[in-house]
């Protein structure tokens, strides 16, 4: 059974936990004080050419969709999302267990517009609704789609006007910036956001995730929210350890590569095939239609999602490749799809 399920199912990539090894007995500050994590702080900050930043290294996702968000927003403050955001389907209403209203609008391929979060504030005009205050998006977007400079640069001209934060989950943001179709370097990217972070989860880390704030006025006492939300690790190092491999060079954009081109393989394979997709992607998610009845075959030796219901007879299913997907298990999943579909097709003329 090979899994196509998520891009954290292996550890982690083998320099970083050599490089754990090696520094293990070596004594550290804590809580951020280390010297791998102000390391970590000192490469990404000159990757974005950006040295007014302040970034925190924590360690899941949700957690830090949690405390930077309940950080920067006062108690009658709401998020805007599309309804495809983590935020509002996957983290168990973290945010709204913080007392943050989440307000969704229906996403186009998974991104968020501008009209729509004029939309929005035109519905809650006054003190009697919550007050939208922060846009929250994720690049890529849980359709596997990315924003564009162009779609970027609107959405913060929309926030600038309406004097909102916007805040961009990135989980998987080494996929979205190393995807065929994007037209942004990180240090680009980093310009639109108010705060956003870089993923490691997903990337070949163990765990960790990089936030970084950009807008003054939400650095100040950003830390006692993370202690608050028991997002400061005692032993800081091994977020720290892990983002210095990932950025001393190039290793974190080697592994983002690896994922999407595995993903592309995987997607024209399909295609040639007859394969439609749920959505066009350009990063480690497809979302391919099949039959239930051909979901139900490669279930016999593939982990995935089934995602959407299509109609009676087919649903999407959810592959993501990872930094350490197989490339001869892409060929084999491509080779039993054109088997399986082989088969059924044979059947359906035996019986016509």
């Amino acid at each position: 059974m090979y899994s196509f399920k998520n891009d954290y199912s292996e550890g982690a990539h083998p320099a970083l936990l050599k490089a754990l090894t090696e520094s293990n007995m070596q004594q550290e500050e804590g809580y951020g004080y280390d010297t791998y994590t102000q390391e970590a702080i000192r490469l990404l900050k000159e990757e974005m050419k950006n040295p007014t930043i302040d970034i925190h290294l924590l360690t899941g996702g949700t957690q830090t969709n949690l405390t930077a968000i309940s950080a920067f927003l006062r108690p009658h403050h709401a998020v805007i999302a599309p309804h495809t955001g983590h935020i509002f389907v996957n983290e168990a209403g973290a945010i709204e267990a913080t007392g943050h209203k989440v307000i969704t609008v229906p996403g186009v391929n998974g991104k968020l517009k501008p009209d729509q979060v004029e939309a929005v504030l035109a519905g809650h005009p006054d003190e009697h609704t919550v007050k939208p205050k922060l846009v929250y998006i994720s690049n890529p977007t849980e359709l596997g789609t990315i924003y564009k400079k162009d779609e970027l640069q609107a959405l913060k001209e929309v926030c600038a006007r309406n004097n909102l934060y916007l805040y961009v989950d990135g989980a998987r943001l080494g996929s979205a910036l190393a995807s065929m179709e994007n037209d942004m370097t990180l240090a680009e990217f980093a310009a639109y956001p108010d705060a956003f972070y870089i993923g490691g989860t997903k990337n070949g880390a163990l765990m960790g995730e990089a936030l970084v704030i950009v807008r003054d006025e939400l650095k100040e006492d950003f830390r006692y929210s993370m202690k608050q939300k028991g997002a400061m690790l005692a032993k800081s190092r091994l977020l720290g350890i892990q983002f210095t491999e990932l950025f001393k060079g190039h290793l974190f954009w080697d592994l983002a590569d690896h994922a999407n081109h595995m993903a592309k393989k995987l997607q024209d394979g399909l295609a040639d095939n007859g394969v439609t997709f749920l959505a066009k992607a350009s990063t480690n998610q497809l979302f391919p239609v099949f039959s239930n009845q051909m979901i139900q075959e490669l279930q016999k030796q593939y982990s995935f999602y089934v995602w959407e219901r299509v109609n009676d007879d087919s649903s999407a299913i959810r592959l993501i490749t990872s930094w350490a997907t197989k490339e001869e298990m892409v060929d084999q999943f491509i080779r039993d799809v054109k088997e399986i579909k082989t088969k059924f097709e044979k059947k359906q003329t035996t019986f016509a």
